[in-house]
């Protein structure tokens, strides 16, 4: 966290021409779901040793083509969907320093964590769990963060 505060102030003084100098990589989402347009964003975005990883819902189990059936299902496809998308950008679970999950009901908290504690086997990331109300597409989960490479 303290690598992300740091590049925060640095980039808040540092001219836009060495910003530039960042390496920037774009990661087109996944298809988790029926065919169609591409979705207009980025599933994740890398700038220089940081991956930002765009909010993933669990509107779509990619087993069985719906909505998953309860909480618990519905927390291991979104933290799937993220540790997909994490991995194909070259880091690990280990690598999150900050996760930040909406929940449709806030009565999905330990279902939530008895699912998002087996991505994890070094120190957990910071997260914030926010009961958000109705999510898209009936979703009970959407969840987003920020890795880090290490050193």
């Amino acid at each position: 966290m303290k690598s992300i505060l740091a590049a925060a102030a640095i980039a808040a003084v540092l001219p836009c021409a060495a910003l530039a100098a960042v390496p920037v990589k774009h990661f087109a989402p996944a298809n988790n779901g029926p065919s169609g347009p591409a979705p207009p964003f980025s599933s994740a975005v890398q700038a220089g040793d940081t991956l930002y990883i765009g909010g993933s819902a669990d509107a779509i189990d990619p087993a069985t083509g719906k909505l998953p059936a309860d909480a618990k299902t519905g927390a291991k496809v979104v933290m799937d969907i993220i540790k997909k998308t994490v991995e194909t950008a070259g880091y690990t679970m280990n690598d999150m320093v900050w996760v930040q999950i909406f929940a449709s009901d806030a009565k999905y908290l330990s279902d939530f964590n008895e699912a998002y504690k087996t991505y994890f086997t070094g120190p957990m990331p910071a997260r914030a769990f926010i009961g958000a109300g109705p999510l898209v597409n009936g979703s009970h989960f959407q969840v987003m963060g920020i890795a880090v490479k290490s050193k």
